[in-house]
């Protein structure tokens, strides 16, 4: 179900990936399914993170993102309505666990994320709801 603030993103024909169709208040629709709060996001994972907001990501928040293969290169971080900064310490945790964290704000993040992955980039995103 869509509502006027929910934003609908061209959808890159990637097959049976998971791909951002739209993301409004609280919920993102995920390859035809809605999803309600956080959640993490890769070609072959979407699943609910247990975040609520910036200050909570870490490196253990996102630890499902670690058993996925090819391993992910690029993580894609969507903040809410603004991007948030991430403090030294949240960036070099997630960059000890092998990741490039790109910070923005999630509509940003679902755009970027739906783009990468057409390209073929190894990539996740960990999404907080408008």
């Amino acid at each position: 179900m869509t509502s006027p603030t929910d934003k609908t993103l061209p959808t890159p024909d990637a097959g049976s990936v998971q791909l951002v169709q739209s993301y409004g208040p609280g919920r993102f629709r995920i390859s035809g399914v809605e999803h309600v709060g956080p959640i993490l996001l890769a070609a072959n994972l979407c699943d609910r993170w247990d975040v609520g907001s910036a200050a909570d990501i870490s490196a253990p928040s996102l630890a499902r993102l670690r058993a996925i293969e090819p391993r992910i290169e690029i993580l894609v971080v969507g903040c809410g309505a603004r991007a948030t900064l991430l403090s030294p310490q949240q960036r070099a945790e997630l960059r000890a666990a092998g990741w490039s964290p790109e910070v923005m704000d999630t509509g940003a993040a679902c755009r970027t994320y739906n783009v990468l992955l057409a390209e073929g980039r190894r990539v996740a995103a960990a999404l907080l709801p408008l």
